[in-house]
């Protein structure tokens, strides 16, 4: 019987030591491979069911009567940080069918960096458009037809496709063009 309570008294002290450790240490044994490999891995890039997307007009865009400028909103509604990089691929929807998407000639500007999202974080890209002038149903000064559509389909590479409408009317642009600036963490105007 004695020898069973030197053996219990001896298996509370190692467990007392170790409870110790872990407390000063902040980490548990057979644990600090893990804890030190997952804490340098980057995140990884924003999966499309991750982010949850909108758009309105931006603040700062060209004269006319269109869309002009767009800012398009990121937010990572995933319980994981997770990265945006580069500029967006851009397509008016076509209604009901992705076949009938209009892609847009993207013109990227400035340089693309990755940009980590938290948890509820956010990133934006600012879409200019060439813009649509006149009344009614306007014009384009290059003589096309403008062209509206209800939403468009905004890419990131890595992070999926994106159907999202304007919160205030629909977009209308000029030419199927669009500059596109890279994902950013600074919200543009």
């Amino acid at each position: 019987m004695r020898h069973g309570n030197g053996i219990r008294r001896a298996a509370l002290a190692t467990t007392a030591v170790t409870a110790f450790a872990a407390a000063v240490t902040g980490i548990l044994p057979g644990t600090a491979m893990a804890a030190s490999a997952t804490s340098s891995a980057p995140p990884p890039a924003c999966a499309a069911s991750a982010l949850q997307v909108s758009a309105w007009q931006a603040a700062n865009r060209p004269v006319g009567t269109g869309t002009g400028a767009a800012v398009v909103e990121f937010t990572n509604v995933s319980g994981r940080t997770c990265v945006l990089k580069g500029h967006p691929t851009v397509a008016g929807a076509g209604n009901g069918s992705p076949s009938q998407n209009t892609p847009l000639k993207v013109t990227p500007t400035g340089k693309a960096a990755t940009v980590t999202v938290r948890p509820h974080g956010k990133a934006w890209v600012k879409l200019t458009f060439v813009q649509v002038q006149g009344e009614a149903d306007g014009y384009c000064v290059s003589g096309n037809t403008p062209s509206t559509y209800p939403t468009m389909v905004i890419g990131l590479p890595s992070s999926g496709k994106h159907q999202v409408a304007l919160d205030d009317g629909v977009w209308a642009e000029c030419d199927d063009k669009v500059t596109a600036t890279p994902v950013t963490a600074v919200k543009p105007s």
